[in-house]
């Protein structure tokens, strides 16, 4: 019996509490498990001191370096495939927009809008108006250092990329994420050129791409040079200058090409914000701004140190911007008429006008000094004046108060109540039927329908003549000679002489009651001062192309003869009796043969003169803009002494010239020592025209021997 070796059982002991923390599962403890080789063994055995293994290398570092490389590895090829992927969809992208956009073989860049001068009667510039107002310059006519400073603080890799610029792309994409708002775009030059050229300023996703893919074929059509010299003549420069050639002349009063180093710095920093930066609205923003462009210029080199230092000694010097006055009113008309003369407007032109400047200002000044003056206590807030010369070229015109407040054009557009400034076609109506200035009617009450109009005074003067009737505005007298030859007649007069707005043909004609404008009104008069021919009113006289080329010139052709010449004298007679003893007695000129006839509407809404000389057919209108009422503002006095003011200053010095068919020199004796006050239009009859009544007829005809 073989007997083995009985061995003895040991029981597992921990020596030290420590040993817990180091207990840890062998390979060959697991089910299956097989023994580790020696040389993992020794890796996997209780760490040396310096904490590396038997081979003397740390396993850590050796893992870290291996799934480096890993990660180095997937990281090119997910980049390499994630760009592969932008691409495609980049170019998917601009494949849409393109078929959104015109072909682009077929674009090109579309013409500069036209400019329009406005010169004077002198030849003197009054105006310009239009999309643009300066001319395209050659970027070699430009100092150097001026479209440098647009490089410097607007697109310093500009001949560097292919009009869209990556960089400056990242850039503003980092810029707008850390602000959290939008604070920089990193549009290039040919970005911000295809905006101007093609696009609109809406700020979406759509618009931006649309701008990308211009921006790129704007850099394969044209030269980098091109491409600068349509930025700088296109660029909005802030108070409606666009182009170097227009904020040059608007804001320093001088060509581009002589702008300095820190004019051009000014120019260059408006384009971020023309209307914040503009000099001549925050002087200090735009300072600040040319700072930053000549700091620019030196860090890109187009300047040196120096240079820049000698600009900051010598600020730029801004013109002193003054506001159109009462020329923005002219302007304004002559842009509205330009499409009857000329049709659309395609290319940079010159309008000579038949504004007299001088003329022009003594009106303004007339009509602002005398509002100022006597408005406030008459309720007035308003007016306008209008001059012509006998032909119909207008000479002065003044649509409103202050053309700063308002653009609205009273001289033109506003249909007002004429009240008793309408008689005179009345009475010529009368006359060419027979009648004349001593012609004899009565002044008394009248009731038509039970509509009874009155004299301002209240007061009747029994049988009167005409020329006292017409000179004096007795409101009776000229009803009842409206209704003798017809309202349809007077109507007819007044538009053969120039009356174009719609007149309402009823008793209440004869005192004024359709409304009309001053420029009619005025034309109107004319033929009073030039012996009976019509006039059509006009400010246009010439328009030439920038190369000299006329492509309209007024003719002397005109309407003919509307009023035959012993009317004319009549008439002539009949209205300047109402300057000597009449209702305008303050509008006499001194020397002069002078005719008229105020006008006030009911309620003292509306207060007119018209006026003339042998030279000169003025008229003015005073009220407020809304129809209230004044306080007792009549033709016969606020409008008369505007009118004075300006017949006065317009006739100093001047050759005397007569009234056609009237006396040469005029005739004060016989006035009253008193002035006859103008009164208001009594109301029209309520409701539409009515034909008059048997017993009115027959009483006219008794009063008047009609037969």
């Amino acid at each position: 019996m073989v007997w083995r070796k009985r061995r003895e059982r040991r029981e597992p002991v921990l020596d030290t509490i420590g040993s817990l923390f180091h207990l840890r599962l062998d390979a060959r403890d697991r089910a299956g498990g097989k023994p580790e080789p020696a040389r993992a063994r020794a890796g996997n055995g209780r760490a040396h001191k310096n904490g590396k293994n038997g081979n003397g290398k740390s396993p850590r570092r050796k893992r870290g370096r291996w799934w480096r490389r890993i990660h180095a590895s997937r990281l090119a090829y997910w980049t390499i495939v994630l760009g592969i992927w932008g691409l495609l969809a980049l170019v998917a992208v601009f494949a849409v927009i393109s078929l959104r956009l015109p072909p682009l073989q077929t674009l090109v860049v579309p013409p500069r809008p036209p400019s329009v001068t406005i010169l004077a009667l002198d030849g003197k510039p009054l105006a310009t108006r239009g999309d643009m107002g300066g001319q395209s310059v050659p970027l070699k006519a430009l100092p150097p250092y001026l479209p440098q400073a647009f490089l410097a603080i607007e697109d310093r890799r500009f001949y560097w990329h292919f009009g869209i610029d990556p960089v400056g792309l990242a850039r503003a994409l980092v810029v707008n994420l850390a602000s959290r708002s939008v604070r920089e775009g990193g549009s290039t030059l040919t970005q911000q050129l295809a905006k101007n050229l093609f696009l609109t300023e809406e700020r979406t996703i759509t618009r931006k791409l649309d701008e990308l893919v211009l921006a790129l074929w704007l850099e394969a059509k044209y030269s980098k040079a091109e491409i600068l010299e349509l930025y700088v003549n296109r660029v909005y420069f802030g108070a409606g200058a666009y182009g170097v050639e227009a904020a040059a002349q608007r804001y320093f009063g001088k060509p581009a090409r002589l702008v300095t180093l820190g004019e051009a710095a000014i120019l260059a920093g408006l384009v971020k914000a023309p209307s914040r930066l503009a000099p001549t609205r925050n002087p200090r923003a735009a300072r600040d701004r040319a700072e930053l462009v000549l700091d620019a210029m030196v860090d890109a080199k187009y300047v040196t140190a120096e240079m820049a230092r000698s600009a900051r000694a010598r600020p730029a010097a801004i013109v002193r911007q003054t506001g159109p006055g009462a020329v923005g009113y002219v302007a304004d008309w002559v842009m509205e008429s330009l499409d009857d003369y000329v049709g659309r407007v395609e290319q940079d032109i010159v309008v000579q006008t038949t504004i007299d400047p001088a003329l022009q200002a003594a009106a303004e000044r007339a009509l602002v000094e005398e509002l100022t003056a006597q408005g406030p206590k008459l309720g007035v807030q308003q007016g306008a004046v209008l001059a012509m010369d006998p032909n119909g070229a207008v000479r002065a015109l003044v649509g409103g108060r202050s053309y700063a407040d308002s653009q609205f054009n009273r001289a033109i557009s506003a249909h007002r109540q004429p009240g008793s400034a309408f008689k005179p076609f009345v009475y010529l109506a009368a006359i060419e039927r027979g009648l004349t200035p001593d012609t004899v009617r009565e002044d008394r009450p009248l009731d038509i329908n039970g509509w009874r109009p009155q004299n301002y005074s209240k007061e009747y003067y029994g049988p009167v003549t005409l020329e006292t009737a017409l000179s004096h505005s007795l409101n009776t007298v000229a009803v009842r000679l409206g209704l003798e030859v017809g309202p349809q007649a007077v109507a007819r007069t007044a538009r053969r002489l120039g009356i174009a707005s719609k007149l309402v043909e009823n008793a209440s004609i004869a005192l004024g009651t359709s409304e009309v404008t001053l420029l009619e009104l005025v034309g109107a008069y004319a033929p009073f001062a030039n012996g009976g021919i019509g006039v059509i009113p006009h400010v246009i006289e010439r328009v030439r192309r920038k190369d000299g080329r006329i492509i309209y010139a007024r003719s002397a052709s005109g309407v003919g003869a509307v009023v035959a010449p012993r009317y004319v004298q009549m008439m002539n007679r009949m209205l300047e009796e109402t300057l000597l003893t009449g209702t305008a007695q303050r509008a006499r000129i001194p020397g002069w043969a002078a005719a008229g006839k105020t006008g006030t509407s009911q309620d003292f809404r509306d207060a007119w003169f018209v006026g003339y000389t042998g030279r000169l057919v003025a008229g003015v209108w005073i009220g407020n803009d809304d129809n209230s009422p004044t306080r007792r503002a009549s033709g016969s006095n606020l409008p008369v002494a505007i009118w004075n003011r300006l017949m006065v200053e317009a006739h100093r010095g001047v050759p005397v010239v007569g009234l056609p068919g009237a006396m040469e020199q005029p005739s004060y004796a016989g006035a009253p020592p008193a002035e006859i006050e103008e009164g208001p239009t009594p109301p029209a009859p309520v409701g539409p025209p009515r034909e008059q009544a048997p017993l009115d007829n027959w009483l006219l005809d008794r009063l008047f021997g009609r037969r």
